[in-house]
């Protein structure tokens, strides 16, 4: 087992010191190989041994600038102190007994902040879990035993987890769901985004095929995620508050990618001024510990004991990191993402503006995307695709997302030096690509 060194702060611009990938991070990708699932992603060779901030290093010592966040998640950067501290602390006191048979004041204490700073006029019921594809398997379940209907609509393009419940309100890619009919039945999936889909929703399927009344609920996320960072047209979740209130159906909002600051709010939806009725997150919520939560207006968060439960969603040492995570993140990460995503954005406006080939971005705070685009204006994948290798190999890690997007979702403790760092490396790539 590699032995690291913690006695050293690690630089906040890259700094390579071997060949890419470099020997030891090779070893380790072959014994990775021989004996985990070829189902993992894995878009580039890196081997991570530690992370400070905005910042990884490799086995072999090389160092890069993390615009991933490990998906959206660190949203305080890697290994921030007070967290840490929280994590070690509770640790030291305590490691599991289980929220859904006993009670500890870490899970209390987090899901009392969270009710509080829920969208929702009359606070929240939350339950605790381990995943996003965890909150929105509940908040389906919740949806189905509260409205005592059958029928979900939810979205193309949508990411909302791989378990079979989420798998079936996922429209993101085939490979996420091809072989392993058959889903949950009763799910139906719409155009993202436009009013045109609702109409088609309203003035079609309405009349047609979905009878409304038998509809549980309309899940969507603010912005859509995988999908590509979409960002929808004015008035679209708006309208879809008012055709649930028509119709008694419950609006889900999917906040797992985009909420926890990363948007510049604590949930994107704030953006909109819009009330869900359940609301799912996970990811950013504790700055890299497994924790989700459900959160539902208390009238409707009224399942009985039993019903719904977990044995390690809540967990105190979780939670401990989610209330650290949350004191950050109101104390001035929440301000810093809105600051440095119109710096970034318009550093990418910057770039469009000299290289074609890339898109205007878009998105709000530090959940931003730009498109890469063919001579023709046409999606290009594989152009994206070279991109965030020759991203890598200059010490910039970077995802993509829909057809042929990257995304950027850096810890939301990113400042703007690191910002024109990414921005010089992506601008020498282009160059080199002209």
């Amino acid at each position: 087992m590699l032995s690291i060194s913690l006695n050293h702060s690690l630089p906040t611009v890259p700094r390579l010191v071997t060949a890419l990938p470099g020997p030891r991070a090779k070893a380790i990708v072959e014994r990775d190989r021989a004996v985990t699932s070829p189902s993992y992603t894995r878009d580039y060779p890196l081997v991570v041994a530690r992370g400070q901030g905005c910042m990884v290093e490799d086995v072999d010592g090389n160092v890069f600038l993390d615009m991933t966040a490990g998906i959206a998640v660190t949203a305080t950067g890697h290994a921030h102190p007070e967290v840490v501290k929280a994590i070690q602390d509770q640790s030291a006191c305590l490691l599991h007994m289980s929220g859904t048979d006993f009670y500890y004041e870490p899970m209390v204490e987090l899901a009392e902040k969270l009710a509080f700073r829920a969208p929702f006029p009359k606070g929240a019921r939350v339950f605790f879990t381990n995943s996003g594809a965890e909150s929105n398997e509940g908040a389906i379940k919740l949806a189905r035993y509260y409205t005592k209907r059958s029928l979900i609509v939810a979205f193309l393009g949508a990411f909302h987890g791989r378990t079979y419940g989420a798998m079936s309100l996922t429209g993101s890619k085939t490979v996420q769901r091809a072989n392993f009919g058959p889903l949950v039945p009763g799910v139906t999936h719409i155009p993202y985004g436009t009013h045109a889909s609702l109409d088609y929703l309203e003035t079609q399927l309405f009349n047609t095929m979905l009878p409304p009344q038998e509809v549980a609920a309309i899940v969507v996320e603010p912005i859509q995620g995988e999908g590509g960072y979409i960002v929808p047209e004015d008035g679209f979740l708006q309208r879809i508050r008012d055709i649930c209130d028509r119709y008694g159906i419950l609006m889900i909002v999917d906040e797992v990618q985009s909420g926890m600051g990363r948007t510049g709010r604590l949930f994107a939806i704030e953006h909109w001024g819009v009330m869900p009725d359940i609301m799912t997150t996970a990811k950013g919520i504790a700055s890299g510990l497994p924790l989700g939560a459900i959160l539902a207006r208390p009238e409707i968060m009224t399942w009985p004991p039993g019903s719904h439960a977990t044995t390690f969603g809540g967990n105190p040492v979780a939670c401990a990191a989610g209330l650290a995570t949350l004191q950050l993140l109101e104390s001035g990460l929440i301000t810093n993402a809105t600051h440095m995503g119109e710096h970034l954005q318009a550093g990418l406006t910057g770039l469009h503006e000299r290289f074609p080939q890339i898109s205007l971005p878009r998105g709000k705070g530090l959940m931003v995307a730009v498109d890469l685009l063919d001579e023709a204006g046409n999606y290009d994948s594989k152009l994206r695709d070279h991109i965030i290798q020759a991203a890598f190999l200059r010490g910039l890690l970077l995802l993509g997302c829909g057809k042929a997007a990257i995304r950027f979702c850096p810890p939301l403790i990113i400042d703007g030096n690191q910002i024109q760092t990414a921005l010089e490396i992506l601008s020498d790539i282009l160059n080199s690509n002209s």
